[in-house]
Parts: structure tokens; sequence; C-alpha cells
């Protein structure tokens, strides 16, 4: 099984974003995220045994209780760098709340033998990837030229445990399992 943890969108901040990539996906050949897969990801698992799926969800009782997160989308950038990406996403902004989900969520993670992350925590969610060397001046127009770059803000009360399975028209999430915040 391969896992993750990830905060769901609002669906008001889902439409302004579909709205949006109507007009980029003619701008660039990428490989575009279906709005219906965008979230912030907390935590990449990657393959986890199905019959210690439990020992997982338990893991996760011990975050200590935390407070809802403020977060915000807005904003546009490229991994690992603006000239030769691999990744074109939309930041998503949570401060020090968002920051915390995520080492609370490392620290109970670690003594069931997953790794903690080598690179610093940057949320964001990924509208399209780049596998190969593309033309990206119709894209840059396009961001140059929009309206507003914010998409909306809301508060986070929960996180999820998703499984993603590889599918034809690319992965399909599924959640397992919710985990409120206090």
């Amino acid at each position: 099984m391969r896992l993750f943890t990830g905060i769901d969108l609002p669906e008001s901040i889902l439409e302004r974003l579909e709205r949006l990539l109507v007009h980029f996906r003619a701008t660039a050949h990428l490989k575009w995220s279906p709005v219906y897969n965008l979230h912030i990801t907390t935590k990449f698992i990657g393959e986890w045994p199905e019959e210690k799926l439990e020992v997982l969800k338990q893991a996760f009782t011990g975050i200590p209780h935390l407070q809802p997160v403020p977060i915000s989308v807005e904003g546009f950038g490229w991994f690992p760098n603006p000239h030769r990406p691999n990744v074109f996403f939309v930041g998503v902004h949570g401060g020090e709340p968002l920051k915390t989900l995520f080492d609370a969520t490392e620290i109970v993670l670690e003594p069931l033998g997953i790794a903690k992350e080598k690179r610093p925590f940057s949320p964001h969610l990924t509208l399209a990837r780049i596998k190969e060397p593309t033309p990206l001046e119709g894209i840059r127009q396009a961001i140059a030229h929009s309206e507003s770059t914010a998409f909306g803000s809301f508060e986070a009360r929960e996180f999820h445990l998703y499984l993603s399975k590889p599918g034809a028209a690319g992965s399909v999430y599924t959640k397992l399992s919710t985990f409120p915040f206090s």
C-alpha cells in the first residue's frame, strides 16, 4: 500500500483553481493534476504493509492535540527552480500550526521505521508535472496576466490518511482514515 497524509481543500478553493486551470491547460503541454486530486500533503509515507495498517493508524492517535490550522492558498511556484522546473504549483501558507502538524507526524512515525524528511517542509498544491523540456512562455504569460493569485483561505480541522493507487489517468487517492484536531 502506498500511503500519505494530507488535508483536503474546500470546494470553493477547488472551484477557483479549476477556473484557472481551464485557461492554463491550453498554454502548455504538461501533465496536469485533476482538480479533484488536489490536496495538501503533510507526510509522504510510501509503501506500507496492509497487515500493519492499524499500527499506523494508532500512531496518528498519538499526535498531541492540535488546534485548527489556518491555511491560505496563493501564489505560483516551480520546483526545483523556475529555470528547469519539474513541478508547477500553487503555494500553501499555514505558518507554524501547519509546520507543527508536519513535525508531530514525523515524530510519531519515526518509531515505526518511517524516515524523517530530508528536505524542509514546503506545503504546496501540485498543479502539473513537467516530464520533459517544454516551452513554458505561454504559462508564464498567463501567470503574469492573472487577475489574482489568491485562491482563498480556510481553517483545517482534520487530516487524512490516504491510499494512492496508480491508474490509467494518474493516481487515484482514497481516504482510509480521518484524524480530527481538538
